[in-house]
């Protein structure tokens, strides 16, 4: 069976600490309940992952998150509804806007959850930076399925 993840990486535009990023993760446990009944099997904490360059690049604190959801279509449907919907539709409250385009997030499948990790999440993050979609790392608006044949998600 086939999983797939998911590694986003935006950045803060206060300290952890602040008023406003304590917002943001108050907003963010909200919205990791609703990933979990909404197919997200498993969140890798960040805790302690030296962050790459794209992610530690600009004035703002790096917030990054790596995920692995049961299939395409739960990951997408969470994605663009209920409280992660509102959180992207309020995100310029709390993250930076970036200068120029950025890539805020890259999906991949994966057979195997042992196989998932930060180091997994890095290379296709600039796989995909350097090559553009293709079955081993894309985006949603490029997406293909488990078999590496292009599909559309909604």
């Amino acid at each position: 069976m086939a999983y797939v993840s998911i590694y986003t990486v935006g950045r803060l535009h206060h300290p952890f600490e602040h008023p406003a990023s304590r917002d943001f993760f108050e907003v963010g446990n909200h919205v990791f309940r609703q990933a979990r009944r909404s197919g997200m099997i498993e969140a890798f904490p960040s805790d302690g992952v030296p962050f790459p360059e794209e992610a530690i690049k600009g004035e703002g604190y790096p917030v990054l998150t790596l995920t692995v959801w049961r299939n395409l279509q739960a990951l997408y449907r969470f994605t663009y509804s209920g409280r992660h919907s509102q959180a992207l539709r309020d995100r310029s409250k709390w993250m930076e806007p970036y200068q120029e385009k950025h890539l805020s997030y890259v999906v991949w499948w994966t057979e195997e959850l042992k196989d998932v990790s930060w180091e997994e999440a890095f290379k296709r993050y600039k796989h995909y930076i350097k090559n553009g979609p293709s079955p081993f790392a894309f985006d949603f608006k490029q997406a293909f399925d488990e078999k590496g044949d292009t599909c559309s998600v909604k």
